[in-house]
C-alpha cells in the first residue's frame, strides 16, 4: 500500500483521522479527560502544598557545541538544500517532505529524546561561529536588544505555519524555496550581527527545540540522564514574546485540525480569510492564558502582569501533547515516505532503497492510534496542571494559592475539550 507523493493536498491532510476512524466514543474521551484534570488538581490541592520544582539555571545552553554534530548538521542541511534547489520544481521534490515532516514535526520527538540537539546541529550557528571567530567577533558586533526577547522567533514561527496552513499553495516548491532562502539570510545575518544570542531568541526552530527539550526525560544539562521532566520544565528562560511563541504553536495546531473539518473545507475562502482565522486562533490561545494567569488575588498590579510569563512554561506540555496527537501518523508514515524520497534528491529516478514502501501499521490499528492520541492530550494537560500548580505555590500568597488557580484549571479543561473535539471531529 503506497503513500501518495508529499504534495500540498497531502500535507494539509496530515493523516490525522477523525471520529469515525477512532473506536473510543467521543463523549467518553471528553468526560474521562476532564475528570483526569479535575481529580489531578484535587489531589494536588490536598497533597502538594510545597513547591518541588524550583527553577534552576541550566548548563545546557552554555555548554560548548559538539563539533561532530555541527558537521552532521552542515552535511544534512547541504543535502536537503541540494534537493530543494537542484531537484524538480514540482510536488515530487524530495525536500518538501524533509521540510514539512522531518524538520518541523520531527523536531518534537528529536528534542524529547536527545534534548536541545538542534543547537549542535544548526548549520547557521556553525556558519556564525566560524565566520565570527575569523573576523574576531565571535559574540557578534552588537548586543541583542533585550526588548526583542522571543518576538523574532514568534514571527518566524507564524511565517512557517502561515506558509503551511494559510497560503494558497503550501506544496509549491517555489514558495518553499523562497521561504528557506529568506530564513537562511535572516538567520545568518542576525547571527553575524548579534552573535549566538540571536539564535537562542530569534531562530524559530532553535527556540522551539529549546522549549521542548526541557520536557525531555532522558537529557539533563546536555548529558544523558533519566529524570523527571517536570523538574527541568521550569528552566524555560522567561523573556518577552514567550507566550506568543507557545500560543503560535498551540493555536496553529488547533487551526490545522479545524481547517481540515468538513465544515471548513466546504467554504471557499481567500488567503486573507484563512490568514485572519489562523491569527485569531493564536490570539485566543494567548489572550485566554493571559487572563487566566492574572486571575489570582492578593497581588499587586505589577506582580499580576508578570504572572503569564512566569507560568508560560506550563503551556509547553499541552503544546507537545497536542502536536504528538495531531501529527503522529503524519510523522511516522509520511516521514518514512520522505526518507525514501530523499534517496533521490535530484529527481533522477534513483532507488537506493529498492522498491521500499512505508509501513502503515499505525493507521491500520485504530485502537492503538486512538489510545495514543487521547493519551498524549491527557498526559500533556495533566503535566501542565502539575507544572502550573507547583509554580503557583511559589508565586501566589498562601491565602490565594488554591483560589488563584481555579481560572487556570478551567482554562486547562477548556483546552482539553477543544483539543479533543478538534482531534475527533476532523
Amino acid at each position: 500500500m503506497n503513500v501518495p507523493p508529499l504534495d500540498g493536498r497531502v500535507l494539509l491532510a496530515h493523516g490525522v483521522g477523525g471520529v469515525t476512524d477512532l473506536p473510543i466514543p467521543f463523549l467518553y474521551a471528553m468526560v474521562g479527560a476532564s475528570w483526569a484534570l479535575t481529580m489531578s488538581f484535587a489531589v494536588l490541592a490536598l497533597a502538594w502544598k510545597e513547591p518541588r520544582f524550583a527553577k534552576t539555571p541550566s548548563a545546557a545552553d552554555s555548554a560548548p557545541r559538539r563539533p561532530w554534530l555541527a558537521g552532521v548538521g552542515l552535511a544534512l542541511a547541504s543535502y536537503v538544500l541540494l534537493a530543494l534547489y537542484g531537484g524538480p520544481s514540482t510536488d515530487e521534490n524530495a525536500a518538501l517532505g524533509a521540510f514539512y515532516v522531518l524538520m518541523w514535526v520531527g523536531l518534537v520527538p528529536l528534542a524529547l529524546i536527545f534534548g536541545h540537539v538542534w543547537r549542535d546541529l544548526s548549520p547557521w550557528r556553525t556558519i556564525q561561529s566560524f565566520a565570527g571567530k575569523s573576523l574576531g567577533h565571535s559574540e557578534g558586533f552588537l548586543i541583542y536588544p533585550a526588548r526583542l526577547g522571543y518576538w523574532p522567533a514568534a514571527v518566524g514561527l507564524f511565517a512557517f505555519v502561515w506558509l503551511e496552513l494559510a497560503s494558497s499553495d503550501p506544496g509549491s516548491v517555489h514558495a518553499v524555496r523562497t521561504w528557506i532562502a529568506s530564513y537562511v539570510v535572516v538567520m545568518v545575518a542576525g547571527g553575524m550581527v548579534f552573535g549566538p544570542r540571536w539564535f537562542a531568541r530569534a531562530d524559530p526552530f532553535d527556540v522551539y527545540s529549546a522549549i521542548v527539550s526541557r520536557l525531555s526525560p532522558f537529557v539533563l544539562d546536555g548529558r544523558r540522564q533519566l529524570h523527571n521532566p517536570l523538574r527541568t520544565l521550569p528552566d524555560v528562560p522567561i523573556d518577552h514574546g514567550l507566550i506568543a511563541v507557545l500560543a503560535t504553536l498551540l493555536g496553529s495546531t488547533a487551526y490545522d485540525s479545524f481547517s481540515a473539518s468538513s465544515y471548513w473545507q466546504a467554504k471557499s475562502l481567500s488567503v486573507g480569510q484563512h490568514s485572519l482565522t489562523l491569527l485569531a486562533f493564536i490570539a485566543v490561545v494567548a489572550t485566554l492564558f493571559g487572563l487566566a494567569a492574572r486571575a489570582a488575588g492578593g497581588l499587586q498590579a505589577e506582580e499580576k502582569a508578570a504572572l503569564p510569563g512566569r507560568l508560560a512554561h506550563s503551556l509547553a506540555p499541552i503544546v507537545v501533547g497536542y502536536i504528538l496527537a495531531h501529527y503522529l501518523t503524519f510523522l511516522i508514515e509520511k516521514g518514512q515516505q520522505a526518507l525514501i524520497e530523499l534517496g533521490d534528491p535530484l529527481g533522477r529516478g534513483w532507488q537506493p532503497f529498492g522498491d521500499a514502501t512505508p509501513s502503515l501499521w499505525l493507521s491500520e490499528h485504530a485502537s492503538t492510534l486512538a489510545g495514543l492520541k487521547v493519551g498524549f492530550v491527557v498526559i500533556g494537560h495533566v503535566m501542565a496542571v502539575i507544572a502550573a500548580h507547583d509554580r503557583a505555590l511559589i508565586l501566589l500568597p498562601k491565602a490565594h494559592r488554591l483560589s488563584g488557580q481555579l481560572a487556570m484549571l478551567m482554562l486547562m479543561v477548556a483546552y482539553t475539550f477543544i483539543g479533543l473535539f478538534l482531534l475527533f471531529s476532523v
